[in-house]
Parts: C-alpha cells; structure tokens; sequence
C-alpha cells in the first residue's frame, strides 16, 4: 500500500504560480497529477515516469504546467505558473505501474489539495 500526502495548495490571482508537492511512500510508479473542478468530472493534467523519459500533459495546461520529481525523497511536483480562473480544481496526486491519462490505471490516490484562482 502506497500512501500519498499532497501539499503546496491555496488561493492564488490570475496570472500567478503555485507549486504542488506529493510525497510518497513507495518508489517506482508513474506519479500524475489529476484534478476536479466543481460540478465537474476528475480530469487528468500531467504525469510522469520514474526515469522522467516519459512526460505528458492535458493540452489545457501545456505550456503552463511542468511535472517533475524528486526519486530520493520520493517526491513529485507540479509547477503551476500563468494559473487562470479555470484552474480552480482539487487537484489529486496519483501512482500507478504504466504511463496512462485514464484514472483507472493509478492504484494509489491522495486526499487532494484545494487551488483557487481568483480572477
């Protein structure tokens, strides 16, 4: 069992930057970066693999957004910069054992981090 404990959520204006951290229990998984808006469906935004070769985001957040990870303190992150209203979400860390954007294929899930961005 992999427990994952995010961090680095808050309120931010438009046009500002946020850092997410999700530190995990376990090593070797392929750790993304999913979020939910209100009243909508959990969406994928970004994941990464355990070597950093293998590196992919929604399209809405390409160019903003970059993924990376720390392999000694089993530790990802998420740099959230030119942050928009849209991006209001709780945005959930996920570990899994294949590169995907479907939720189905991450086992281990955290609780979620609040990001708001005022306009």
């Amino acid at each position: 069992q992999v427990q994952l404990v995010e961090s680095g959520g808050g309120l931010v204006q438009a046009g500002g930057s946020l850092r997410l951290s999700c530190a995990a229990s376990g090593s070797g998984y392929v750790m993304a970066w999913f979020r939910q808006a209100p009243g909508k469906e959990r969406e994928f935004v970004a994941r990464i693999n355990w070597s950093r070769s293998n590196i992919a985001y929604a399209d809405s957040v390409k160019g903003r957004f970059a993924i990376s990870r720390d392999n000694a303190k089993n530790t990802a992150y998420l740099q959230m910069n030119s942050l928009k209203p849209e991006d209001t979400a709780i945005y959930y860390c996920a570990a899994g054992r294949k590169p995907s954007v479907r939720e189905v294929d991450y086992e281990y899930w955290g609780q979620g981090t609040q990001v708001t961005v005022s306009a």
